[in-house]
């Protein structure tokens, strides 16, 4: 009976070494702590990255966190923290995060103010002032062969269409009977945009256009004035823009402010 309890009190000691015994700690293993703080800190980067915390969630990262503890210790067993390549990586991990956290102090510090998102918006719609094109193409390697289908085109325009699906040597719009779509003219290469913004609403060049892809013969279908999205469409894309810039030029006020002798 006497070593029956003697083992049962054993049991209870090695019990309470072994199970958390902390509202701090997410787990023991092998006698060692797994610290709450680094559950809560995993979780918390998942909720930030737009993951919501759920029971699988969790369960999952108090699984991860348990493994990861368990190689650990067998890592530190075979002693591969003390070799000199472990040691570079560790030191060149721990100045990647040290960076990183300088950069988002600065960006904490500095946001980007909604007066400033307005002004580069201002500027893109002044940029995006004029036309777009909705046009169509025909390319083909020979200047003779692009000759002869403008000489079929205006026997019969009505051919547009199935000449490019079957003759064209751009394998997007070919397919589409030539349909480029709407666009702006500077997003063409120069002698394809100067033809474009020529032609009249309906026609079709009367000459072959020579590029670095070969001959065209361009259709504009449409023309209108561009009209760029509003603010809140462009907003969080102009905030990350100026937050990135701004980034850009920290870096390099700190590089240039910097004493390097090499």
């Amino acid at each position: 009976m006497k070593k029956q309890l003697l083992c049962a009190a054993l049991a209870g000691a090695l019990a309470a070494t072994v199970l958390p015994a902390s509202a701090k700690d997410l787990a023991v293993v092998n006698g060692e702590a797994i610290p709450q703080a680094r559950y809560d800190f995993f979780i918390k980067q998942f909720e930030e990255a737009g993951r919501p915390k759920t029971p699988e969630l969790e369960a999952q990262v108090k699984e991860e966190l348990i493994r990861r503890a368990v190689f650990e210790q067998e890592a530190k067993k075979l002693k591969l923290e003390d070799s000199q390549a472990f040691k570079e990586e560790m030191a060149l991990a721990r100045q990647t995060f040290l960076i990183r956290a300088l950069f988002q102090k600065h960006q904490k510090d500095n946001p980007i103010t909604d007066k400033a998102i307005k002004a580069e918006y201002d500027k893109f719609v002044e940029q995006q002032k004029g036309f777009e094109y909705q046009s169509a193409h025909i390319l083909v390697e020979k200047e003779e062969e692009a000759k002869a289908i403008i000489a079929d085109l205006k026997k019969d325009f009505s051919k547009f269409e199935a000449i490019a699906k079957e003759k064209s040597k751009d394998p997007g719009s070919g397919a589409k009977g030539g349909e480029l779509g709407w666009s702006r003219a500077e997003t063409y290469v120069p002698e394809f945009a100067e033809a474009l913004t020529k032609l009249e609403k309906g026609k079709f060049t009367q000459e072959p256009v020579k590029t670095q892809y070969g001959w065209h013969i361009l259709h504009l279908k449409d023309k209108r004035e561009s009209k760029p999205p509003a603010l809140d469409a462009l907003k969080p894309q102009i905030e990350q823009h100026l937050a990135q810039q701004q980034l850009a030029e920290f870096q390099e006020k700190l590089y240039k402010a910097a004493k390097i002798e090499q």
